[in-house]
């Protein structure tokens, strides 16, 4: 199981909070070669919905290239963006914004 790594609101840097989680992921897939995911940006409601597919996307690489320079070969991971789209909470406040800001690992 890969956890979903959580974003800065407007940002696509990994926070040093979630960089456990990547490593703690990179262990999971070198230790299984044939594993492949894909790795889905996602961004809370606010901002269009061009920007936020843009902004998912930059996450989605971001996430993928923090994997890469922790030993992942680059032929298990896919990225897709799915922007403001596929919320998991749709309250509006910060907590739910905190919880859509994410990359999430899907199996491919």
């Amino acid at each position: 199981n890969l956890t979903e790594v959580h974003f800065d609101y407007d940002k696509s840097v990994i926070p040093k909070a979630e960089q456990g989680k990547l490593a703690a992921a990179s262990k999971v897939l070198k230790a299984d070669g044939k594993r492949k995911v894909v790795v889905e940006g996602h961004c809370d409601e606010r901002g269009t919905t061009s920007y936020n597919m843009a902004l998912g996307e930059r996450r989605a690489k971001a996430v993928t290239r923090y994997l890469a320079d922790l030993g992942v070969a680059a032929s298990q991971i896919q990225t897709t963006s799915f922007g403001k789209e596929r919320p998991i909470c749709t309250e509006a406040n910060e907590g739910c914004y905190q919880r859509n800001r994410r990359g999430h690992f899907t199996a491919q």
